[in-house]
Order: structure tokens, then C-alpha cells, then sequence
């Protein structure tokens, strides 16, 4: 029998919760005023960066991410803050080089993150030693995430290997990363048993309610002996969001699991929310679609915002009718591709491509440019090795990469910080520029003009003629 104690619960509404039901839209003065309340729960710790926030907060809430973190840090006294992070990816969608990379964890963790939540969308754990090596050295919590998926390769072998390996390079916890919201209740038992035999290092699952099963999930992983579970509030709780933080914590009250929440103190933080919830609905923002169950994601598991995408390429090739056959499709291009996990990117690669073949009526008749830098070994290493067949089709006779990519990628800080120089006004800034250099630029400018408006108003005040 697992050990019975006291479930803790790591916190989404300030990151995975509105990046799932909302795009990733909240602004930072929502969160601010209910920070104080929020840091009285007693949570794990509370998600609140990283994922597409950082994108998002620059592109379109016109934000500095590095400012967000600093004021969450400042209002957030007692409770650790994390963030989810792509290995080699960081926060874009390309490999940097390692140099970038440490840099950026040491920034994240001087400004205030405690725990780094680590993936890689192929699970190639060699994509995840830098980010690693550098949260280790600057005392921040190594947490690797692996992205959960079925298929023939992803026995409880295989989970429990890799368990194994995360431990040896020094990580300081494992995520079960469910992002379609694929794994069932009984088998939720099995694996967190199976990985609780293999590895010392603490558990912790994430899931996503798309499914509809996440709730009973959560139940059947913290009975096996999960250590944490990842949470919503419930205004941004249920459909491709997390299950309700306070309902969780009602199931496990006046059990040896309870986390000893305040329903009371939960009430008035979700009623802080709520408010932006009806906002966000009446606005369009929240597309009620989103709330509800689908369960095409188990029947194909395909993650809901691979599936939407999905349907607006087919609009606007003026194919919806071919939308049952790409579905079927989709798990014959990922077996070709070594039946990697489908998460950013590798759910795009798979989907636009399974999207091909069918308008193709000829499958890699045409491949998209991903396709190629996946099947070159440019991402990394599958689980399971690609199609030759297919493989020679798309690239060739092309020298395929079995190194771990970022060993053929020189340093590039220096480079990236002579480009943006003239809009620097802190370090922070250069790490912005190296993720999104034109969206940076562009929010860089907007900060500029803004400084110069203050100044401007300012300057007229002083020289401002007072009646004597």
C-alpha cells in the first residue's frame, strides 16, 4: 500500500488555466489583487509563467513578461512560484544555442521562479541537460516533465526506464504530462505504482479535462501515491483546462489525503475571477466549445488544439469534408515519424502534414519544411525510428543527425545582443529579443513611446505657468 499523506496542489489559473481556455489572455492587474489571498491557501506552488505567457504578454497584452514575474514574486510571500519551460526550445519554437539557454534559467530564477517544469516533445531527455544543468547551479528545482502518449513503444517499461534516467541526471522531481488528457483513471493506478517502484524523486501529474475522465484521474493517481496534483480554480477550470482546485479538495477532505484547504478563503479567490470569466465569454474570448467533453481525443488522441487547427486548415483549403480522413491519417504519419508524443511542436508537424497527404491524395508527395528538420533528426531522437521508406522519400540521401541537436549549434548570446542594443534597458530584454526578435522589437518601440508620453506630461507640469 502506497503511504497515505496529505495531497499537495500546484495552482494553473495564472498560466495553464487561461493558456488553455483563453489563449493565454489575462493581464497581469488581474492577478495582482488577489495574489495576497492566493498565497494564504497553502499550494505546492503556484504556475504563473513560462508556456505561451511569456509570447503572449509581449505580442498582445503589450506586457513585459520579466516585470509580470517580478511583481508576482513581490506579492507572493510564502508560496513557490513555477514555470514550464521546452528544454532546447525554452520558449520559442527552434533550438538555441546552449548559452542562451543557461542564460535565460538564471534570469528566470533571479527573477523569481522556484521550480522549472522541463519538456521535450519527443522526450529526448539529451534536449533537457542544459536546462538541467543550469537550474541545479542556480538552486533553482529541476522538474522534468514527460509528455504522456500511447502506442506500442510507451510500455510500463519504458516509463519507468526513463523514470530512471531523470533521476540520474540529477533532476529533483518527474511530471506526468498529460496535455490531451489521455490518461484514463485505472491506468493512472498502474503507471504512478509502476514509476513509484523505479524512482525515489517525487511525482507530480498534470492533465488536461478535454477528455472528460481528469477529475477520477486525479483520484486513482493520488489513491497509487502521486505526491501532486495540478489544479484550476474553478471560473478557469473543466473542458481543455484543469480539474476545479476546490472540488479536488473537497474529495480528499476528512481523508488521510486532505490538503487542508479553506473552502472559504477558495470561494473568495474564484469569486475574484469569476467576474473576467463572464467578461471573456460575453467578449468571445471563452468559446464555450472549449468547455465541453470530447472524446475524439481518446479515440484518436489528438489534443484539442491540435484539433482546431486541424479545422481552420481545412477551411480555408475548402476541405472540411475531409476532416474524418485526416483524423484516421494522423496516427499513420506518426508511426512514419517514430510515434512521438503529440505536443507543441510536434502536434503541428504531424497534423499539417496528415493534412498534406490527404489533400495530396499521395502521402509526402508534398512535406512541409518541419517535416523535413523532424525526419533529419533535427529535434532529436524518437522513441521508436522513423519509416525509411518514407524517410528517404522526404529528404533523400540527406545526412540524417544522431548527436543531441544543440551540439552543432554555436553560442549566439553575444550575437543576439550586439542586434538589439539600442533597445536595451535590461538585461532581461536581450532574452526577449532572442525568443521573438520582431515581436520584442515591436513591444520595445510601444515601451519607448509610452516612456516618452510620461515624460513629455511630466516636463509640461514642471514648466506649467501657476497664477501667482
Amino acid at each position: 500500500m502506497p503511504e497515505q499523506k496529505p495531497i499537495k496542489i500546484t495552482e494553473t489559473i495564472l498560466r495553464d488555466a487561461h493558456q488553455s481556455l483563453i489563449a493565454t489572455r489575462m493581464p497581469t492587474e488581474l492577478m495582482l489583487p488577489i495574489v495576497d489571498k492566493m498565497d494564504q491557501v497553502g499550494y505546492h506552488s503556484v504556475e504563473c509563467w513560462g508556456g505561451a505567457t511569456f509570447d503572449a504578454s509581449l505580442r498582445f497584452l503589450k506586457e513585459d513578461p520579466w516585470d509580470r514575474l517580478r511583481k508576482l514574486k513581490a506579492g507572493f510571500k510564502k508560496t513557490k512560484l513555477q514555470m514550464l519551460l521546452r528544454g532546447q526550445n525554452i520558449l520559442g519554437y527552434r533550438h538555441y544555442a546552449d548559452d542562451v539557454v543557461e542564460y535565460f534559467v538564471q534570469k528566470s530564477i533571479a527573477n523569481g521562479i522556484d521550480i522549472i517544469r522541463i519538456f521535450d516533445c519527443l522526450n529526448d531527455l539529451r534536449n533537457l541537460e542544459a536546462s538541467v544543468k543550469a537550474c541545479n547551479k542556480e538552486g533553482g528545482h529541476a522538474q522534468i516533465a514527460l509528455s504522456y502518449t500511447l502506442g506500442d513503444a510507451y510500455t510500463l517499461d519504458y516509463w519507468m526506464n526513463i523514470a530512471k534516467d531523470i533521476e540520474n541526471m540529477g533532476a529533483d522531481s518527474i511530471c506526468i504530462k498529460d496535455m490531451a488528457g489521455l490518461l484514463v483513471p485505472y491506468k493512472a493506478s498502474e503507471l504512478i505504482s509502476a514509476m513509484k517502484s523505479a524512482t525515489k524523486l517525487p511525482i507530480q501529474l498534470h492533465t488536461h479535462y478535454t477528455s472528460g475522465v481528469a477529475s477520477m484521474t486525479y483520484l486513482k493517481a493520488v489513491e497509487a501515491g502521486v505526491d501532486v496534483i495540478d489544479c484550476a480554480m474553478s471560473p478557469f477550470a473543466l473542458g481543455t483546462s484543469q480539474p476545479a482546485t476546490e472540488v479536488m479538495a473537497e474529495t480528499f477532505k476528512g481523508t488521510p489525503y486532505d490538503p487542508g484547504f479553506d473552502q472559504n478563503l477558495l470561494a473568495e479567490i474564484a469569486d475574484h475571477f469569476r467576474p473576467y470569466r463572464e467578461e471573456c465569454l460575453k467578449s468571445g474570448l471563452l468559446d464555450p466549445k472549449v468547455l465541453g467533453v470530447n472524446i475524439k481525443t481518446l479515440m484518436y488522441q489528438v489534443p484539442g488544439g491540435m484539433l482546431s487547427n486541424m479545422v481552420s486548415q481545412l477551411k480555408e483549403q475548402n476541405a472540411s469534408d475531409k476532416y474524418d480522413a485526416v483524423l484516421q491519417e494522423i496516427p499513420q504519419v506518426r508511426k512514419d515519424f517514430g510515434e512521438p508524443p503529440l505536443v507543441t511542436p510536434s502536434s503541428q508537424i504531424v497534423g499539417t502534414q496528415a493534412v498534406f497527404n490527404v489533400l495530396m491524395g499521395e502521402r509526402y508527395k508534398m512535406a512541409t519544411g518541419e517535416t523535413k528538420d523532424l525526419l533529419s533528426g533535427k529535434y532529436g531522437r524518437t522513441v521508436k525510428p522513423f519509416n525509411p521508406e518514407v524517410q528517404k522519400k522526404v529528404i533523400g540521401d540527406k545526412e540524417v543527425i544522431t548527436c543531441r541537436p544543440a551540439d552543432l549549434l554555436p553560442n549566439e548570446l553575444e550575437k543576439i545582443e550586439s542586434e538589439m542594443k539600442q533597445w536595451k534597458q535590461q538585461d532581461e530584454d536581450v532574452l526577449s529579443y532572442a525568443l521573438f526578435p520582431q515581436v520584442a522589437t515591436d513591444y520595445f518601440k510601444y515601451r519607448q513611446a509610452q516612456q516618452e508620453k510620461v515624460d513629455m506630461t511630466q516636463a509640461d507640469t514642471k514648466n506649467a505657468a501657476y497664477p501667482v
